[in-house]
């Protein structure tokens, strides 16, 4: 057992004279070891110094840079984005509430008065939430028009997690599948739908969607399922009102 010693202590005996010798011995080991270690450590950071510095000045940049672009190039840009895109926005909506819609949806794409349409906020604004908004508007708008394959395209460019506008996308380009007749992609777009947020609009809507393209695909174990959650857990929906019949003829079916 190690014992305390005064400081000025003088061994008496030959066994203690041997301990402190040896006890000076391993201290003096231990920091030679240190010293050593901190010798190469300075050697070596002498040696790439220039490559740490580098290396930090490198990341400052990229991170001054990063808040540079956000703040003086990226912001401006989005506001300028929606501003410019207020008329084609305007023109979409009043193409949705039938006034013209043909012409109208024509328009929210292309532009019209020297305004920009949505096509050109996608091309002059890429990478702006206005351009992704964008990309919804011009998908919707071709699926009005009937070009179902652009409608695809450019709602398949669009992301968002609201809860109306992600899952109405999805069920667009669910709807643009089963016009042009491929009916298993159309089936997984209405579950993306209806998966990707539970409310009472949009989720029921799609729900049946997903259970009429099952019937016709003859998944009917998977239509039944659609059919009666919609049932149970929105009663109240406009949709409840047309599954009994449907879920009958499922059955029967089975």
């Amino acid at each position: 057992m190690a014992t305390y010693k005064k400081r000025g202590y003088k061994p008496k005996t030959k066994k203690e004279k041997e301990e402190i010798v040896e006890e000076n011995s391993a201290t003096a080991e231990v920091f030679n070891t240190l010293d050593e270690g901190a010798s190469k450590t300075e050697e070596w950071f002498v040696k790439n110094q220039n490559y740490i510095i580098g290396a930090i000045a490198a990341i400052a940049l990229v991170v001054l840079g990063y808040l540079g672009y956000s703040k003086f190039i990226a912001e401006p840009q989005g506001k300028e984005a929606m501003n410019e895109m207020y008329q084609a926005k305007k023109y979409f909506e009043d193409a949705a509430n039938g006034i013209s819609s043909d012409s109208l949806y024509t328009m929210s794409l292309n532009g019209g008065e020297g305004k920009y349409g949505m096509l050109d906020i996608i091309d002059q604004y890429g990478g702006t939430p206005a351009a992704n908004l964008a990309n919804y508007y011009a998908g919707m708008a071709y699926l009005n028009l009937k070009d179902y394959q652009n409608a695809v395209t450019y709602l398949s460019d669009f992301s968002s997690d609201d809860k109306m506008l992600g899952p109405i996308a999805k069920g667009g380009i669910g709807d643009a599948f089963v016009q042009l007749e491929q009916l298993p992609e159309a089936l997984e777009y209405y579950e993306k739908a209806f998966k990707a947020n539970v409310n009472e609009f949009t989720t029921p809507m799609y729900l049946l969607k997903a259970a009429r393209v099952a019937i016709d695909l003859d998944e009917n174990s998977k239509a039944l399922d659609y059919l009666k959650r919609i049932k149970s857990d929105f009663p109240d929906a406009t949709e409840a009102g047309q599954v009994d019949i449907l879920i009958g003829k499922v059955e029967a079916s089975l």
